[in-house]
C-alpha cells in the first residue's frame, strides 16, 4: 500500500455488528473508515464515491443482499470484500465469488485480527484475477480460481487458558470431551471436570479442528473421539453416549452429518 491507509467500507444492517467492526478497525494504525452503510443501496453509492480498498459486507440485508449488491456495481468498481454473516451456509459461496475471508457472527478480536492480516497480504495482489472471478460466478459460469487452493481454513486451537477462581488452567483440546453454551459462556468439559469459559460456542467451533470436533446441536459440540454411539429416544429424539455414558441431546439438523462421519473409538 506503499504507507497509504487501507480505504475500509462496513456495511452492515446490525447496529452492534457495524459498532463491532467499527472498534476493531479503529484499533488498526493503517485504517480509515471511508464509510459506515446500514443497507446496500447506500453502500453502492458509498461505493462509487470512495472507492474502498475492501468491504466488510453483511450477506443478508433486506432488499438487497450482499451478493446482490456486488452484482449491481460497474466491473471497474468491485471492491476487495471480506463477508460478515450470522449464518455459516453462506461460506462456500462467499469463497467462490473470491472473498478475502468469511466471518462468522458473533466473532471475537482474534478472528478479526486474523482476516485483516489476510487483507493486508491481498492488497499487494492484482485484483483483476478476484474481480473475473466474482464477474463469472454471477453471471452463472464456473468461475476459475485465481490460485490452486482455496483461503487457507483459520488455524485451530491446541489448547485453552482459562482462569478461574484467581486460578488459570491450561486445557488441552484433545482434551475436551465436549462442549455447551450458557448464554455469552461455555461448559468446558475434561474428564470429570467442567470450566466455565468466557467465550460463545460459535467461537470455540471455529477454533477446533473440525475433523475432531462437531456440533451435534445448537448449544452443544462434541469430540468425535470419544461418541461411543447414537441412540434412538422417544419419538424423534436421539442421544449420541460418550465413552462414559455421559448422553447428550442430537438434533435432527445434525444427526444425519454425524451419522455419515466415521466414529473412531476413544
Amino acid at each position: 500500500m506503499n504507507g497509504k491507509p487501507i480505504r475500509v467500507l462496513i456495511v452492515d444492517d446490525e447496529k452492534l455488528a457495524r459498532k463491532r467492526l467499527t472498534r476493531f478497525l479503529r484499533a488498526q494504525t493503517d485504517v480509515e473508515i471511508v464509510g459506515i452503510c446500514a443497507n446496500g443501496p447506500d453502500a453502492i453509492v458509498a461505493i462509487e464515491r470512495t472507492t474502498p480498498d475492501v468491504v466488510f459486507l453483511d450477506v443478508q440485508m433486506p432488499n438487497l443482499d450482499g451478493f446482490e449488491l456486488l452484482s449491481q456495481l460497474p466491473a471497474e468498481r468491485i471492491p476487495r470484500v471480506v463477508f460478515v454473516t450470522a449464518y455459516d451456509e453462506y461460506a462456500v459461496r462467499a469463497f467462490e465469488v473470491g472473498a478475502l475471508d468469511y466471518l462468522l457472527k458473533p466473532f471475537d478480536q482474534a478472528r478479526f485480527e486474523q482476516a485483516f492480516h489476510r487483507v493486508r497480504n491481498e492488497l499487494g495482489r492484482n485484483h483483476h484475477d478476484l474481480t473475473q472471478r466474482l464477474l463469472a460466478y454471477l453471471e452463472g459460469a464456473s468461475p476459475a480460481p485465481a490460485e490452486p487452493q482455496p483461503p487457507p481454513a483459520p488455524p485451530t486451537l491446541d489448547r485453552l487458558m482459562i482462569k478461574n477462581g484467581g486460578r488459570v488452567f491450561f486445557v488441552r483440546a484433545a482434551d475436551i470431551r465436549w462442549v455447551e453454551a450458557a448464554d455469552n459462556y461455555v461448559h468446558i468439559h475434561v474428564g470429570k471436570d467442567s470450566h466455565l469459559f468466557r467465550q460463545t460456542l460459535n467461537a470455540i467451533e471455529q477454533g477446533l479442528d473440525p475433523r475432531k470436533f462437531m456440533r451435534i446441536h445448537r448449544s452443544t459440540l462434541v469430540n468425535l473421539d470419544c461418541v461411543r454411539e447414537i441412540q434412538e429416544g422417544v419419538g424423534r429424539e436421539h442421544f449420541v453416549v460418550l465413552e462414559d455414558g455421559t448422553r447428550l441431546r442430537l438434533s435432527d439438523r445434525y444427526r444425519r452429518r454425524l451419522e455419515e462421519r466415521s466414529l473412531p473409538p476413544c
